[in-house]
Order: C-alpha cells, then structure tokens, then sequence
C-alpha cells in the first residue's frame, strides 16, 4: 500500500530514471546515429504505446470498478445494520433491549477494529463476527407471541443475513489485490514503452526530453493511481467508515 509521500516518491523516480536514461542514451548512442532509424523505432513506439495504453486502461477500470463495489458493499453493510437496529423495536423484551446494544456494539468495533486492522492488512478475522454472532444468538433466540414480531423478526433475520454476506465480502475485499503476473506486466510494459521514446532520434535534445518527461510522467501517475486504488481499504485513497459513523449517529439519537 502507498500513502502521499509514496506516490510522490514514486513518481518522481520514474521520471528522473527515464531523463537520466534519454540523457545516457544520447551520450553514448548520438540523436543523429539514431535519426536514420526513425522510421523503426516510431514503428515500435507505436505499437508498444497502442498496446501499453490498452493494458494499463484496463487495469485502472478493474481497480476502480473493484473499489467502487467495496464502497458500495461497505454502505450496504451500514444499512442493513441499521435496518436491524430499527426492526428491533418489533421485538419482545428483553431480545429488543439486547439487539439494539448489540447494533451499537457492532458499530462501534467496525469503525474502531475492523477500520484500523484492514488498513493494517492485518488478515485475522474481522471483530466484528462476536457482534455479528451475538445478534444471531439474540434473534434466535425470540419467543413470539404476535404476527407483529413473528414479521418483525423475519425482516431482521433477512437484514442480518445480508450483513453477514456483505461483512465476510468486506474482509475478502480488504486482503484482493491485482495478481503479481499483472503487475509484472505493467511494470515491463512501462520500461519498454519509455524506452522506446527514449531511443527516437530527435534533432532538438530539449524538445525530445520535454517528450520524454511528460510520457514517463503519465505512465508513473497512472501506476501510482492502480497501486492506490489497487486495495480499497488501505493507503492514501482507501474507502471511508462514513457509512458506519453515520449508523452510529442514528442509533445514538434514537
């Protein structure tokens, strides 16, 4: 995972790397030796932009789609808490009283725990399962007496159900990452990109590096954008706990 600095770091070596290397290049294999294969190399180029560019668009789409599902999956927990909290108000005391603490407690330890530990990469099991296991325990536990609670129970069960799936998807979410065979391809296919604009036989060394610079710059900013976003709950863009803050605040003003 990466933070601020990281990604600055990052970029910064890259597109110092890739001037040093045009800079090497001309020193020991002129512009105008290179001029007269223009014609090839641009060829090259072309073909290695074409296919990097499709690559390296792909990848940021997959990241992006990924961390999107995890926001989205991360809001849907919240709500489906939060739907167990209000329908324990259909319930018979004491299991009311005990799945509304329960609710809170579940809240609370996502956004103090779970948050902290996915961040962490930590890969023990969430610590949120006690609650979630305890609210189990309580609803089976309802002895009814009206078709009020026996309804009132069924759509707390269905909500719980739902919480569950969506907090073992939130921890498998926490711990995927793009395969290493992907991010070998990136990394390969950016040398060789930038290699290739490096070797072209430019008359004007300034205008030639301005190039070079504003490639490499491109190409580093998108890989520091796929690394970012690569796991959706760690380093400087990760998902927000807003949902489970926002649960809190409504059950706390209830």
């Amino acid at each position: 995972m990466l933070n601020t600095v990281d990604d600055v770091v990052l970029v910064i070596l890259i597109v110092a790397l890739s001037l040093l290397f045009m800079f090497a290049l001309n020193h020991f294999w002129p512009a105008a030796q290179r001029s007269t294969h223009n014609d090839i190399i641009g060829w090259q180029l072309s073909i290695l932009g074409t296919t990097y560019a499709v690559i390296i668009g792909f990848m940021l789409y997959t990241v992006w789609t990924n961390f999107g599902l995890a926001d989205v999956n991360a809001n849907a927990e919240a709500n489906s808490l939060l739907n167990v909290y209000h329908l324990a108000d259909g319930l018979p005391d004491p299991q009311r009283d005990e799945l509304k603490k329960t609710a809170r407690l579940y809240a609370d330890t996502v956004v103090q725990q779970d948050w902290p530990a996915m961040a962490q990469a930590i890969g023990a099991p969430l610590k949120s399962r006690e609650a979630a296991t305890s609210m189990w325990q309580i609803l089976m536990s309802v002895k009814t007496a009206s078709p009020n609670q026996v309804l009132a129970e069924d759509h707390a069960l269905y909500e719980l159900s739902g919480l569950s799936s969506y907090r073992k998807m939130r921890q498998t979410e926490s711990s995927s990452t793009l395969p290493t065979v992907l991010w070998f391809v990136l990394i390969i296919g950016g040398i060789l990109t930038i290699v290739s604009s490096c070797m072209f036989g430019a008359t004007n060394l300034w205008l030639h590096g301005l190039q070079v610079f504003a490639f490499s710059l491109l190409i580093a900013l998108v890989l520091a954008a796929i690394a970012d976003i690569d796991r959706p709950f760690q380093g400087s863009v990760h998902v927000s706990d807003s949902g489970f803050r926002r649960a809190q605040a409504n059950m706390n003003e209830q």
